[in-house]
């Protein structure tokens, strides 16, 4: 999911809205057969993509209550989710709390999604949580352009203006090893590209206003919280489906992230 987009210019000419919905239908199509592609569950399929909108959508409350909207959802098959407004935020504490509303909001996915397995039984409902929950929690790691990039960088940018892209630097490194070693070519090059395109830019931070000291401590307690919890719904998640056994769901959590214990 990437973060959320803004328009600095005046407002692009909408699509008819006809035109509009049949482009939502088909990309959420290509999405769901993509998302099956990947994980051979209809099950998990439908509920990532149920979250992807429930987690852009968390971006869109947030930019329409900010003065931002109106906001809009679009689905880039094959890549994620986009809320797109039609006004930039107005400073930099406005860009953290609408990043940071998405992975908050995305984890109310979650709850049809764990009360179907428990009441059923199947596995698959619960690894569909789990997987909810990893969605958002990735989203928070600070590079574009996922969520993280707009709720962390202002708060590196305020320590040291040189500090956001020596943080950038050393994740994309990191994250096209990790690509590289593990088999998650098209994740890593779609990162590693966003991030070389994020530190060539001549301008460090593009939004007025910088974050104040008091700000900065709000945002990275924020930061810290949401992946707290983003984090702490995993690992329950992991324990519901491996029977409470801690050393199962450190195994599967190491094949998902390709890791070998």
């Amino acid at each position: 999911m990437a973060s959320p987009s803004t328009s600095s210019s005046a407002p692009a000419p909408e699509q008819p809205r006809g035109k509009g919905r049949v482009t939502l239908i088909l990309s959420t199509l290509l999405m769901v057969g993509f998302l099956w592609f990947l994980t051979q569950s209809w099950v998990i399929a439908v509920s990532l993509m149920f979250a992807l909108f429930v987690h852009e959508y968390g971006h869109v409350l947030a930019m329409n209550r900010l003065g931002m909207g109106p906001a809009r959802i679009y689905v880039i098959p094959f890549l994620g989710g986009l809320a797109k407004a039609t006004h930039e935020p107005k400073n930099e504490w406005v860009g953290v709390l609408v990043s940071l509303a998405g992975p908050a909001f995305g984890l109310l996915a979650m709850v049809p999604l764990v009360a179907v397995g428990l009441a059923t039984g199947d596995g698959q409902w619960m690894a569909a949580a789990f997987f909810v929950a990893m969605l958002n929690l990735i989203n928070l790691v600070p590079a574009p352009p996922l969520d993280g990039s707009k709720a962390l960088g202002p708060v590196l940018a305020r320590v040291h203006p040189m500090l956001e892209k020596l943080v950038l630097l050393a994740i994309g490194v990191a994250v096209v090893w990790w690509g590289i070693t593990t088999g998650r070519y098209i994740l890593a090059v779609f990162l590693g590209l966003a991030i070389w395109g994020h530190l060539s830019k001549g301008g460090l931070r593009s939004i007025r206003g910088p974050l104040s000291g008091k700000q900065a401590a709000m945002s990275l307690g924020l930061f810290v919280l949401t992946a707290v919890a983003c984090g702490g719904a995993a690992v329950a998640s992991l324990l519901a489906m491996n029977g409470g056994s801690g050393q199962a769901s450190v195994d599967m959590i190491a094949r998902y992230l390709g890791i070998s214990l």
